[in-house]
């Protein structure tokens, strides 16, 4: 059962991966893979730590440094939205 659980956050790892790779248009899809991603990281970390029967103390942690690069993304992508009018990427220079 714990061996099936790994293969299926494995599983949603790599589909985060390849949606950030594949969806690079919108900034909103990005942050929304990344998110998934970290999602699927503390789902991995639950499991180890109950498998090794440690405190859950790291991943509170984990969930407030997630939460506070959630919000740092959710903040770039609404300066952005109103500087540029849209989150493409295409739309605006780097430079």
């Amino acid at each position: 059962m714990m061996i099936m659980n790994m293969w299926i956050i494995f599983i949603m790892f790599f589909i985060g991966n390849l949606i950030f790779v594949s969806k690079n248009k919108h900034l909103l899809i990005i942050l929304l893979s990344l998110e998934f991603m970290v999602l699927s990281i503390f789902f991995f970390l639950l499991l180890y730590f109950m498998m090794i029967d440690y405190d859950m103390y790291m991943l509170m942690v984990f969930l407030v440094f997630s939460v506070c690069e959630g919000s740092l993304g959710l903040s770039i992508l609404v300066s952005m939205i109103r500087t540029h009018g849209n989150d493409y990427f295409q739309s605006f220079n780097l430079l």
